[in-house]
């Protein structure tokens, strides 16, 4: 079944405590505030107004949750690293997106969603570095978008293809890197194709219940200063 063939708006929650049930599959869409994450997900559903992006980038706060054919759902974490942001809804921020990712069983796979121009900063390779305890616990996989790669000249395409290949490997994640492009639509087939096969091999029946012990505890909130 080609899951992405429909999409359709589900819920959008500010509170980890307004969640959808857990049971389908569930693919999170993570990135920098602005760095092109709504319209990826748009790329990748084939609609043109699925996800909306803010006006005035670092707004959204909230997890939306949008149902594919199925039952299979994409996740939309609120995006991080916006300075402008103030310190209470940015440890607000956290604390949802944390929440989610740290308990979640119904969660599969993490998109991360890169500007080609300037991949792996800061915030990313934090993101990264948190996600690998949680993605050991619940099996997750990670996807490294490079977005708005129509940006770059062929040449510098390959080059940062490979950097951030290295830098994903060193960070010892595991994952792929592609580049990608709403606007030409480069890689969205084959990102779509990614996605489509995690999707096929989750497993069908509900989540089971995490040791809650597994990982050391808790853990601190995915990304500092989103």
């Amino acid at each position: 079944m080609k899951r992405f063939a429909t999409s359709e708006f589900l819920a959008s929650v500010g509170k980890l405590s307004e969640l959808p049930p857990e049971g389908p599959p569930e693919l999170a869409f993570a990135g920098r505030s602005n760095v092109g994450k709504s319209s990826a997900l748009n790329a990748l559903t084939n609609r043109r107004r699925l996800a909306f992006s803010s006006k005035t980038p670092g707004r959204t706060q909230t997890i939306n949750f949008f149902e594919l054919a199925g039952g299979a759902r994409l996740v939309d974490l609120p995006g991080y690293g916006y300075a402008r942001v103030p310190q209470a809804v940015r440890q607000q921020w956290d604390k949802l997106v944390g929440g989610y990712l740290q308990t979640r069983t119904s969660l599969i796979g993490v998109v991360l969603i890169m500007d080609a121009r300037h991949p792996f900063s800061p915030h990313d390779r934090y993101l990264i570095e948190w996600l690998k305890p949680a993605a050991e616990q619940i099996g997750a996989r990670l996807l490294v978008l490079l977005a708005k790669c129509d940006k770059l000249s062929r040449q510098a395409r390959a080059a940062t293809l490979s950097s951030a290949r290295r830098a994903l490997a060193e960070s010892t994640a595991r994952g792929e890197v592609r580049l990608f492009s709403s606007l030409t639509r480069e890689g969205v087939p084959e990102a779509r194709e990614v996605l489509e096969k995690w999707l096929e091999q989750a497993n069908p029946r509900g989540p089971t219940r995490r040791n809650a012990d597994a990982g050391g505890g808790h853990k601190k909130p995915p990304v500092k200063g989103m």
